[in-house]
């Protein structure tokens, strides 16, 4: 990896493995202009304000920090300068030079989004790692819907299409968050009210699945294939209510999962990061990640990652990135974690609470090896 974007000199975060980026989206395939390249630097689904760009904003801001040297040009030259660079090399060019800086190894990517974007082999092997699939149960259930006949035919066949995405993805994700929040009830519905809901969501003939009996169904079907299950939390567009999606109001359902044998991970977190790593510390199929939020907190980043550290078990923390639309997220969330971890760690260190060898195990764990034992990995 360029040393311009590790950002890392001797220390704590040094020789970190190549990281396992174990929550991520495609990179899209075709050459964005202004507006489409700045609306992915923000969750937001609307314009800026007037007389206002997404580009001041830390993601935006880290973007420029981090990116145009990687294409030839100055840290922190203008937005418009370095989109016309990225015109010049096309985007299959500037997608192989920034993927290859960042140090991923592994992408484990979620492919329930829609759009003109790479998939796991495919976004993998720009950036010369190796590619596995992480399934939305949402977008699957809504895919397995549109070919249904009736209501019991629908609840026979998303049984079989989640058993069956289980024998090749790495994991499945829920975005419940979004659709309901997450205060769902913590017992399993019984079959009677599934085929009950199954039968109003297919009465009412709209695709997008927000009943909570279902969504709740959905999570039972996943828990049940033992793969890990991967849960949106904390911030994200605004189709969510933010104090719907505090990890806290999942402890119903993380304590009726408890003996199930599969793992829980709940994603982002942020600003409910210590809520999140409370979970982590106390229910052993519990993870935390720090994804999505550090690219978005820039500057600050290692302020936000010391909060995760101060609660969650080293063994329960997981990188990722989060990267969607564009490459650049994907630099930007692995420079942003590099030069968080030397931060924090370079500081423990040097105050004599951490030993150094302490510290580039933990770092490394929260690189890769959490994710490699969370996920059945193997080894590079």
């Amino acid at each position: 990896m360029p040393a311009d974007v590790a950002g890392v000199g001797p220390g704590a975060a040094d020789g970190l493995p190549p990281l396992v980026d174990h929550h991520c989206h495609g990179v899209l395939r075709y050459e964005p202009d202004l507006g489409t390249f700045a609306g992915y630097l923000t969750e937001s689904d609307r314009p800026p304000a007037t007389g206002t760009t997404f580009f001041d904003t830390q993601a935006g801001f880290a973007v420029r920090r981090w990116c145009p040297p990687l294409l030839g040009l100055p840290a922190h030259c203008p937005p418009d300068r370095y989109l016309a660079r990225r015109r010049d090399l096309g985007p299959d060019e500037t997608r192989r030079r920034l993927l290859r800086a960042t140090g991923i190894g592994s992408y484990l990517l979620d492919t329930g989004l829609p759009g003109d974007l790479t998939g796991p082999a495919e976004t993998a092997g720009d950036g010369g790692g190796t590619g596995y699939e992480v399934v939305r149960l949402e977008t699957l259930a809504e895919r397995t819907a549109a070919g249904a006949r009736d209501a019991e035919e629908l609840t026979d066949t998303l049984a079989r299409a989640v058993r069956e995405a289980a024998r090749t993805a790495v994991a499945f994700k829920t975005v419940a968050a979004y659709r309901h929040g997450l205060a769902l009830d913590p017992v399993p519905p019984a079959p009677g009210a599934v085929h009950s809901a199954v039968r109003s969501w297919m009465a009412a003939g709209t695709p997008r699945l927000t009943d909570p009996v279902l969504l709740r169904h959905l999570i039972e079907l996943a828990v049940a294939t033992g793969r890990p299950l991967q849960l949106h939390t904390g911030f994200g567009d605004p189709d969510l209510r933010l104090d719907h999606a505090d990890p806290a109001l999942l402890t119903g359902l993380v304590r009726a999962t408890a003996d199930t044998g599969t793992d829980l991970v709940l994603l982002h977190c942020y600003p409910y990061h210590r809520q999140a790593a409370y979970l982590a510390s106390v229910f052993p199929h519990v993870y935390a990640d720090i994804g999505l939020t550090l690219s978005h907190t820039g500057a600050r980043a290692a302020a936000v990652l010391a909060e995760f550290l101060e609660l969650a078990p080293f063994g329960k923390l997981l990188f990722s990135t989060d990267a969607y639309g564009l490459p650049e997220l994907y630099v930007v969330g692995s420079a942003l974690f590099r030069t968080a971890l030397a931060a924090v760690l370079g500081d423990w260190t040097a105050s004599g609470a951490w030993s150094a060898d302490d510290a580039r195990r933990v770092g490394a764990m929260i690189a890769a090896d959490n994710a490699r034992r969370v996920y059945g990995l193997p080894d590079d």
